[in-house]
């Protein structure tokens, strides 16, 4: 028979040196709300991309390229003229092209400091909530492998500067017609627009970015220039979530988009 001195055997938030509350949580709101919703959005985009990334197929269509697909670096890619469309790797690349490119962007936003408390609650239930017990016996943090790569960031980071900078050059080219002549301006070319300010927008608002401009100054007065720069960036910081969600959407409205026009479901409407 019980008599209530029995040592607990259970382990994590729930252990013998953790406060007693037999309650799983205090709360009575619908806290479950948001993670579901942010594990519902990763998943759908995932999987989207995952299908697209391996499709390769209608990813060009004049004069818009697929930023799942910029910059083409094998062989196989579909010719696109004056596209960013580099054979650096050479016929024995079988695979989609745009699996040469993706792993820079996905490892930016897979070790990206929101996204990691996004899929850390969202998936892993690490924890679920603010006030929910953590389901998890035991905690390591970022210490051991595979997530002690997560410190990595800033490096991706300096390899999604490059791929901005050609998404950048490929909105310009949007602005040409089916001949290659500027001054066109299409519902696509808006698309492109909209997904490079938000791209740029997230990227800069990054937490590596404002330490790479105004960290481990002992003195913002000496450095005006950086200062103000830095200031900017920091209000870019405070959205950041906020980025990080209409980037990761719009950057997947773009490809569709192209999707759309490649495969013939309906003509790019032009302004001029």
């Amino acid at each position: 028979m019980a008599t209530g001195t029995e040592p607990r055997t259970d382990t994590g938030v729930r252990g013998a040196t953790r406060a007693a509350i037999a309650a799983r949580h205090l709360r009575t709101d619908r806290w479950w709300l948001a993670p579901a919703a942010t594990a519902g959005g990763l998943l759908a985009f995932i999987v989207y991309s995952t299908w697209r990334a391996f499709a390769n197929s209608d990813y060009y269509a004049a004069p818009y390229v697929s930023p799942f697909y910029s910059p083409c670096l094998a062989e196989n890619c579909v010719p696109m003229k004056g596209g960013p469309n580099w054979e650096v790797f050479g016929s024995w690349w079988s695979l989609s092209p745009a699996l040469l490119i993706l792993v820079f962007p996905l490892g930016f936003r897979l070790t990206c400091y929101y996204y990691r408390k996004a899929y850390y609650r969202g998936f892993w239930a690490s924890p679920p909530a603010c006030a929910v017990a953590e389901p998890h016996t035991k905690y390591t943090g970022e210490t051991r492998f595979p997530l002690i790569l997560q410190n990595i960031h800033r490096y991706f980071f300096y390899a999604a500067l490059p791929v901005a900078v050609i998404l950048t050059y490929d909105t310009a080219l949007a602005f040409r017609d089916e001949d290659y002549a500027w001054g066109h301006m299409g519902l696509g070319t808006l698309v492109f627009l909209v997904n490079i300010v938000l791209i740029w927008a997230y990227t800069l608002s990054c937490h590596s970015c404002r330490h790479i401009i105004g960290g481990r100054l002992r003195h913002f007065s000496r450095h005006p220039v950086r200062y103000r720069m830095w200031g900017l960036v920091g209000k870019l910081n405070e959205r950041h979530m906020l980025l990080a969600w209409a980037s990761l959407i719009s950057v997947a409205v773009a490809d569709f988009y192209v999707y759309l026009l490649a495969s013939g479901a309906f003509a790019d409407p032009r302004f001029f």
